[in-house]
């Protein structure tokens, strides 16, 4: 194994998409209770693109570089992982290369008849919507939630999680073409923004329990409005807007429970927490045929910039993904 890898810089330390270089950088040394990965495939996601941008620093003891999910095998082996072991991974940084290193509690197995594409497609996508939509939304079986950005990778991954959960889906998005993807994921109601207000149909069905918000600004008063007594709204980001006007009494009545979380600032204990609690709920549910990735396109390792300009320019399904090897 070379003492060099190839991996993908921003030059000048921030910047537009073209900004995203190939280098040759030392190839990382895991530490204790690290594996190290040869990376197949690494996934493209919009955090990623606010880091170049500079305004999304890696926690500390990260990687400068961006990439917060990979496949690839083990060639460095700790904890319950072996040297060949296929793998998938969580990590704080650095999954825009050759290898990396991460916590071996991080990692989980490739589900079977899965490629590396479509592995690296689940870690930050799987995990935010556990996160947020069981964790802090508290979804249940027969609860109705809204899901913003659906065909999003974030957005096509909740889809299916919500329903093999046994809820009930109704899907928001730009465009036609968008909500019919959606309702072929298997949302139950699929909104198109650009000619409906969300708010009045989830009123007119009854309204919601939970709604998963990517987007912020003016979507929260009509999401106050679209949720049922007791709702919870759970942001993981705020692409309209990250500032809004609180109704107070509004939220009184309602009995609604506003929250939200961020994945890649948590410690490693958190972490290896809802690593476990993932396996131990999504990936029987990946095994019954309930989630598959949905991969809108592929770009090689050293096309990085060409992915990032294709995920901000808006018009993708599902998840954008990178091939190392």
């Amino acid at each position: 194994m070379s003492e060099t890898m190839t991996a993908i810089a921003v030059e000048g330390g921030r910047g537009p998409a073209e900004n995203l270089k190939a280098v040759s950088i030392p190839r990382p040394v895991p530490g204790p209770g690290q594996i190290l990965i040869k990376v197949h495939a690494a996934g493209v996601n919009r955090p990623d693109i606010i880091q170049r941008l500079g305004a999304y620093a890696p926690p500390p003891g990260a990687p400068d570089t961006m990439g917060l999910e990979v496949a690839g095998e083990v060639v460095v082996a700790a904890g319950r992982w072996k040297v060949g072991d296929k793998v998938c991974a969580l990590l704080g940084g650095g999954g825009y290369a050759e290898y990396a290193a991460c916590d071996a509690r991080h990692a989980l197995p490739i589900p079977a008849g899965f490629d590396y594409v479509q592995a690296a497609a689940l870690p930050e996508t799987v995990f935010t919507v556990f996160a947020n939509v069981f964790e802090h939304g508290s979804l249940k079986a027969g609860e109705t939630v809204m899901i913003h950005g659906a065909t999003s990778g974030i957005g096509t991954t909740a889809i299916q999680m919500a329903k093999a959960a046994g809820a009930r889906v109704i899907a928001t998005g730009r465009g036609a073409g968008k909500a019919t993807e959606a309702l072929k994921l298997g949302a139950d109601l699929s909104v198109d923004v650009t000619t409906q207000d969300f708010a009045e149909v989830a009123k007119a069905d009854g309204g919601v329990d939970v709604i998963l918000d990517m987007v912020g600004g003016d979507y929260f008063a009509k999401g106050l409005a679209s949720i049922r007594t007791g709702g919870r709204i759970v942001y993981i980001a705020s692409q309209a807007g990250a500032e809004v006007t609180l109704p107070i009494f509004a939220l009184m009545m309602k009995r609604a429970v506003i929250t939200g979380s961020t994945l890649r600032p948590r410690d490693a204990d958190e972490k290896a927490r809802l690593t476990a609690a993932v396996e131990a709920t999504v990936w029987p549910w990946i095994a019954a045929g309930k989630l598959t990735p949905q991969i809108d396109k592929t770009f090689p390792l050293a096309e990085a910039a060409a992915a990032h300009a294709y995920l901000e320019a808006g018009g993708h399904v599902g998840k954008v993904m990178l091939i190392a090897a």
